[in-house]
């Protein structure tokens, strides 16, 4: 009897942890996974991989898994029947040919960057598809970082200092809404600098799972980032804790800042936070007493709200006013979205204007109004439950409802594939595939080390067999995916790599970067100066220096909803991590944080079955009943079926900010005033 064929194939983790991705090492016995563990000589994990990228092999072999394309029988039924290839295509090229390009629409989720997360290649694929054939591309990051990239734009603040330099460099470190569940790998560096004898604050609405490695924690109210950045600024200023020869050569609008923020004291700030004001002096003295203080900010959660993007342009200002920008262990670190200095890719876009001749805006709330009008006829969905992340859960489904098609590519069922899916098309996991990532100091190489199970296929090649049926040309133009990815890749930051060289070096590319933002203190802004005062934010309706706008209070909806991650959870993707059966355990039930005093107003017993409303809609939950939150707050666990049956859907920004820059920021509010109230039945 032959012996079993035994090979270790070094690879990424396909959960998208951005910025702080993980290698792994795979070990594949007779086409078959038998053991999973962190790459010891992956620069940017050093050996650590959590419990998700520990569980990514049940994603092989899952009984759950979607392995052919298959068609809905009927739109009221969750009943399926097996369809082949050819006339999977044929159907969604037939509907897309009968109707104009524009009524096309692509929208991409984090299941597809599960190969490509910081390369996008099938992001850059999908775009290019649109361009040529006059079809509607809405860019991901609006439903997650982008309203917060907006805020921090304005200011001129984009790049960061990386997790390797905080390790390294930084002697204060400040987690603003950053939670580790997030990019768990950053525990790691921040340890490193505890050694070193850095303190590190955390700064959230709730004890998260940073707050266990914090020297102090400030528990603040939802939606006042901008209020405590403002009242540090007066500290700052009225204290000369500034660095006037920063600001005097790199700066704009300092006089105008100072001038505003005089009536934003420590007391204003108190009021507004929930912090006492001697916390918030004292916060802001030693912030500008440390020279290498980085702060470190949420990428997604803490952006969701009408102050969303303004916490992020105030924020960004306290590294300019201090001068720590520019330098080792100081200015903004590594969050989602983010970019290092020098940090790019080739654009594979065609020279050119979009062919699509009614371009429905980057927003969230204009898709939503697209759907519900009926100007799209097909919505192809890739890797994404988009009824678990968009806000006005009705409102969507009301817009499903005008779509002729929904197509869905993706590797398990999730509640959007169930509830409004016509076409099911099954997506190809990691280990079967080419791909690559990207963190801010790497590229590395993702090889396929099994065949496809089924007749699952790769995003690229949908999308050539769709561009082939409509007579899209040009759409493809290199031999292969390889070839593809060589172009993307042929930048000055990844040393113009190619797949041959990343396999002659290990899989892996040191980028050539900066590993702090700003070397050469030219800013993203239009004077190349950090702007204090910005014009361009005047002309677009929008107030031209920070603001703090109070929360709107509700008598009826007395509760400020937020929402979150955690460890044993992230992004829709292999439907919440729900078809794993090691996340699965560990996910639980829908739970809903909320303080001692709330729950005992409204008779809420700890573990019980709640619902939670408002005049959009309700959910329901099980009460944890904790210290952990503040009054007034209630918290849970993004992702859960009906939780956006309460979110807000509004626009934050007009659309004269839409184009601002080159990633999405049309988000919506997303965020609610809610009641709870406990029911009898228990939850099923």
């Amino acid at each position: 009897m032959a012996e079993a064929e035994t090979r270790v194939v070094r690879t990424m983790c396909p959960m998208n942890c951005h910025p702080t991705l993980c290698g792994m090492q795979v070990t594949v016995q007779d086409g078959l996974v038998t053991r999973i563990e962190g790459d010891d000589d992956n620069p940017d994990s050093r050996g650590f991989l959590c419990m998700r990228g520990r569980s990514a092999g049940e994603l092989l072999g899952n009984e759950r898994r979607i392995l052919y394309p298959m068609a809905r029988v009927r739109r009221d039924r969750n009943a399926w029947e097996r369809i082949s290839w050819p006339e999977a295509m044929s159907r969604i090229a037939g509907s897309v040919a009968s109707h104009p390009p524009e009524q096309f629409g692509i929208w991409m989720g984090h299941g597809d960057a599960a190969t490509n997360y910081g390369t996008r290649s099938g992001g850059q694929l999908a775009k290019r598809f649109a361009h040529l054939y006059g079809s509607q591309w809405w860019h991901p990051a609006m439903i997650c970082w982008g309203l917060g990239g907006f805020g921090l734009g304005i200011t001129g603040v984009l790049e960061v200092n990386t997790k390797e330099d905080m390790s390294a460099h930084s002697d204060l470190v400040v987690l603003w809404g950053a939670n580790i569940a997030s990019q768990p790998n950053t525990a790691r560096h921040l340890k490193l600098a505890k050694a070193r004898g850095a303190r590190v604050i955390t700064i959230d609405v709730r004890d998260s799972e940073a707050t266990a490695r914090a020297d102090l924690h400030l528990r603040i109210r939802p939606g006042s980032d901008a209020a405590l950045a403002l009242g540090i600024m007066h500290t700052l200023i009225n204290e000369a804790l500034i660095d006037r020869d920063f600001i005097d050569a790199h700066t704009l609008g300092f006089e105008q800042l100072a001038s505003h923020v005089r009536q934003f004291d420590a007391g204003w700030a108190s009021t507004h936070t929930g912090l006492d004001a001697e916390i918030i002096v004292s916060l802001a003295r030693e912030y500008a007493a440390t020279h290498r203080a980085m702060i470190v900010m949420g990428g997604s959660s803490m952006h969701k709200g009408a102050n969303g993007w303004h916490g992020a342009r105030a924020i960004a200002c306290l590294p300019a006013l201090t001068g720590k920008l520019g330098i080792p262990g100081g200015g903004l670190g590594e969050r989602h979205g983010g970019t290092a200095h020098g940090f790019g890719l080739k654009d594979l876009s065609p020279i050119g204007a979009s062919a699509c001749t009614a371009i429905i805006p980057d927003q969230m709330s204009a898709m939503l109004d697209a759907f519900e009008a009926g100007k799209i006829s097909t919505l192809m969905l890739n890797g994404t439950n988009m009824g678990s992340s968009f806000a006005e859960t009705h409102r969507l489904e009301r817009g499903f409802g005008k779509i002729e098609q929904i197509v869905c590519i993706d590797l398990f069922m999730n509640e959007t594939i169930a509830q409004h899916a016509d076409i099911v098309l099954p997506a190809t996991a990691w280990l079967e595939q080419l791909g690559a990532k990207m963190t801010h100091t790497h590229l590395y190489l993702m090889e396929p080390a099994l065949p496809p199970e089924g007749e699952c296929r790769t995003f690229s090649e949908i999308l050539r067999s769709l561009a082939a049926a409509l007579d899209v040309q040009q759409f493809f133009p290199w031999d292969d995916d390889e070839h593809m990815l060589d172009q993307l890749f042929d930048h000055p930051a990844t040393v113009h790599a190619t797949i041959r060289r990343l396999r002659e070096q290990g899989g892996k590319q040191a980028l050539n970067v900066s590993r702090h933002g700003y070397p050469t203190h030219a800013f993203s802004t239009p004077s190349g100066k950090v702007e204090f005062f910005s014009e361009r934010a005047g002309k677009m309706g929008l107030a031209a220096l920070p603001v703090f706008t109070p929360p709107e209070e509700s008598a009826q909806y007395p509760l400020q909803f937020r929402q979150g991650r955690t460890l044993t959870h992230f992004h829709g993707f292999y439907d919440h991590g729900a078809a794993l059966p090691t996340m699965n355990k560990r996910r639980g039930k829908p739970t809903l944080w909320i303080a001692p005093v709330d729950a005992m107003h409204r008779e809420i017993e700890d573990g019980g079955a709640v619902r939670i409303f408002n005049e959009r809609g309700e959910f329901r939950a099980t009460a944890l009943v904790t210290t952990k939150i503040e009054a007034g707050t209630v918290w849970m666990r993004d992702g859960w079926a009906g939780l956006n049956r309460v979110t807000n859907g509004d626009a934050c920004l007009p659309e004269a900010a839409l184009g601002t820059f080159a990633f999405g920021v049309g988000q919506s509010l997303q965020d609610a005033q809610v009641d709870v109230r406990p029911v009898v039945e228990s939850l099923t």
